[in-house]
């Protein structure tokens, strides 16, 4: 099957490809490995590439998206590239700088996707993580509809195709839905999201407003890193998971990607491993059964490998609502 053709189309018109390619990684990865990485994932077939400006990495990324277009492997337009505006510029005013600095970074004139990373809003300013004396974040307050606002007039300024969210819940999102004046409905939701985390209301919320949920750490996640907790069990050594993987010949990454794209989620996923981004296009070549779904669904537990629990305190935080 052609990955190319596996897209989901956006409530503003626009498609986005079902599989997408993750570039995070932990700041002691040498970015270079970010531009092999991503070079090597349009060669196998990725289209969607998400990034960010807090990876820092997106000149890298961009570096990579040009020289495949100047190759010939791709045109500009098969590429679906995400970037995300970060926490320290939610003031609306600061909202479309951000976005020419990211523009700027990846030498491209548009970006696809342009996303709030997340509604917690912190102190702007030149520091990502902004901490005080005890080295607590230093929050900002600010109306995320005024945030929104600002990615509107983005999208209508051509610098955007399309505007969404990341890590918001269901009230967060309604708030926006409910903006008086509204112009442009969030075309997506993307937050954590795998079996152990399978976010089924927040989904059901999602569809029935015509809004995709994009999912990350679809795999879990064993970076050691600020921002996981590391005490949770490892994902892809579930017993049920592998079970299903052994019956179906597959591994059980791959098993957790498919039962996304079997639920109508878009997924990325994020390995700079050659091997293993190779193997991830695989998702398209089999299907899981209806009682394997089943199987897969029971294994919710509601466990977040990244639960910013720096962010409690904040009047956004997110994750304390049940979706």
């Amino acid at each position: 099957m052609d990955p190319k053709s596996q897209r989901v189309k956006l409530n503003d018109g626009h498609f986005i490809p079902v599989l997408g390619f993750g570039t995070y990684a932990p700041e002691e990865v040498p970015k270079s490995e970010a531009l092999e990485a991503t070079k090597f994932a349009i060669e196998v077939g990725f289209r969607h590439v998400d990034s960010a400006h807090l990876y820092q990495n997106e000149e890298q990324v961009g570096q990579a998206i040009r020289s495949k277009i100047a190759d010939g492997t791709v045109k500009r337009e098969d590429i679906f590239y995400t970037s995300k505006l970060w926490c320290n510029s939610l003031q609306p005013e600061l909202v479309r700088p951000a976005l020419e600095k990211s523009l700027q970074n990846l030498q491209l004139d548009y970006v696809d996707l342009y996303i709030i990373h997340s509604p917690v809003s912190l102190k702007p300013g030149n520091k990502f993580v902004p901490k005080d004396e005890s080295g607590k974040l230093i929050f900002d307050s600010v109306d995320l509809c005024h945030t929104w606002e600002a990615l509107e007039k983005c999208k209508d300024s051509g610098l955007t195709k399309s505007i969404g969210v990341s890590n918001f819940n269901h009230k967060q999102l309604e708030k926006i839905l409910n903006k008086p004046g509204l112009k442009y409905k969030p075309v997506c939701n993307q937050v954590e999201c795998h079996p152990y985390l399978n976010q089924s209301k927040l989904l059901e919320f999602c569809k029935s407003h015509d809004i995709v949920l994009v999912a990350y750490a679809a795999l879990g996640a064993q970076l050691l890193s600020e921002w996981v907790n590391s005490n949770n069990p490892v994902l892809l050594e579930d017993p049920v998971l592998c079970a299903i993987a052994k019956k179906h010949k597959q591994t059980p990454a791959l098993v957790a990607l498919r039962y996304q794209v079997q639920r109508g989620v878009v997924v990325l996923a994020k390995s700079f491993n050659k091997k293993r981004i190779k193997e991830n296009m695989q998702v398209f070549d089999f299907e899981l059964t209806p009682e394997d779904m089943k199987a897969i669904d029971g294994l919710n537990r509601s466990t977040r490998y990244y639960d910013f629990q720096q962010g409690i305190g904040h009047p956004e935080y997110p994750f304390s609502e049940e979706y």
